[in-house]
């Protein structure tokens, strides 16, 4: 589903991010990644949707593409099989709930028809369908946080990546925000989830992979993990 092979990400200030990474995510995994900031998490995370590209290595998406081959202006078609989901939202302020859902569809070059039957289908599925037409700054976080995952979802990706989605959230927006993504992924979807939330892995046990120092400490079906910040 989603494959890293030695995989290293130096940056241009000489900082290696990722050192020599290799991991394989199976479909219909549900896998948090953890580690103390400046650990390469993020990085890693990152490189999954080519937000960064690696050095060296190979990084297969669910098409086995190599992310490290495609060019730049391919990067939207990938978002056809790998969507994303922001601590910070990143919702476009002056478009409504559901024009910030239906933009991810009109990109892709989907029809008018279409996308006004999905978009009401995953703006029901996290429970704002009655808010179509309200704009972003109308919203509490935890609303703001299930349209930025309604956007991500909504081509029906086989893979969701989430970057702390709960980071901005107090603890029972959190909780809604993690049982969402839990449907999500009982329907099919392979979910990736950076998080800094030791309640969260602690309670809703998943594989978890551990980075520090740019490398894989940690790899294991379940477990809990000891946050240093």
């Amino acid at each position: 589903m989603i494959e890293m092979q030695d995989v290293t990400k130096k940056y241009p200030n000489k900082t290696t991010a990722v050192r020599g990474i290799s991991v394989h995510i199976e479909q219909g995994e549900f896998v948090y990644v953890v580690g103390p900031s400046g650990s390469g998490k993020s990085t890693f995370i990152k490189l999954m949707y080519r937000e960064e590209k690696a050095t060296s290595g190979k990084v297969l998406d669910v098409a086995r593409h190599d992310l490290l081959k495609i060019k730049n202006k391919e990067v939207p078609y990938l978002r056809r099989d790998v969507g994303v989901v922001f601590q910070d939202f990143k919702l476009l302020p002056r478009k409504t709930v559901y024009e910030n859902v239906a933009y991810a569809m009109q990109v892709i070059g989907r029809k008018p028809r279409e996308i006004k039957k999905r978009v009401m289908e995953v703006l029901d599925l996290v429970g704002l369908k009655h808010k179509v037409r309200v704009f972003p700054n109308e919203l509490s976080g935890g609303e703001q946080q299930r349209v930025s995952i309604a956007r991500a979802i909504v081509n029906t990706p086989k893979v969701l990546i989430a970057d702390e989605p709960t980071g901005n959230l107090d603890p029972d927006t959190s909780w809604e925000i993690m049982n969402l993504l839990e449907r999500i992924n009982n329907q099919g979807t392979t979910i990736v989830m950076a998080t800094h939330n030791k309640t969260i892995v602690d309670t809703m046990r998943h594989r978890l992979i551990a980075i520090e120092n740019g490398l894989i400490v940690r790899d294991e079906a379940e477990g809990e993990y000891e946050f240093d910040d």
